[in-house]
């Protein structure tokens, strides 16, 4: 997390009103939120692309904030440790949404009324399966052995399916550095797997 520059007014502000929030004041929480509440919005509109949600979810991250003020280490800037706190939870929001399926026996309100859903079959051969299901695992084996700060960026845009902005603000990087460290994050995961491939 960003250390905080104890000359900046700002922070100074900061610390004056986290120290008053601390101790119960309404108005400091409501200081707080006022200066960062649409920083903080805009940035979750970004990820859910939904104002409702990004709505929602910017009070989740004020309310868990303010629960967990008294955790707050002071040395380091509350705007970071709240935009932290705001896309993680922001980050478990767009995972439980992916979770949502349809059931496939049950219609839906679609545009021309009633519909059914309608899947077609493309269940693999059990030899296609097989080979499927190698491939996955020479993949995540060959994702442990990348640099941790790899494997964390590999994780959120391959795995979780996060965009490049996503992960940026997940992260607090730069979108031009998670650019570049995913590019060689890659190119040394297909390094890895085809080191693999050439042992089988």
């Amino acid at each position: 997390m960003e250390l905080v520059d104890p000359a900046s007014p700002r922070a100074e502000e900061d610390r004056v009103l986290i120290i008053a929030a601390r101790n119960g004041e309404a108005y400091a929480f409501e200081k707080l939120m006022d200066r960062y509440r649409k920083s903080v919005y805009y940035t979750l509109l970004k990820m859910v692309r939904n104002e409702e949600d990004a709505e929602d979810l910017t009070q989740e991250a004020f309310a868990k904030a303010f629960a967990g003020i008294q955790q707050f280490d002071a040395k380091y800037s509350f705007s970071t440790w709240l935009f932290r706190i705001a896309s993680n939870n922001c980050i478990d929001f767009i995972r439980k949404k992916k979770l949502l399926t349809y059931s496939i026996d049950q219609p839906f309100d679609g545009e021309q009324g009633k519909s059914f859903i309608s899947i077609r079959d493309e269940e693999l051969n059990p030899n296609e399966k097989m080979l499927s299901d190698q491939r996955k695992q020479y993949v995540h084996i060959a994702v442990e052995k990348l640099p941790k700060r790899y494997r964390q960026l590999i994780d959120l845009r391959f795995f979780q399916e996060l965009s490049y902005e996503e992960v940026a603000v997940a992260l607090d990087l730069p979108l031009g550095t998670v650019k570049a460290q995913l590019h060689r994050a890659k190119d040394l995961l297909n390094h890895l797997l085809t080191q693999m491939e050439d042992k089988i």
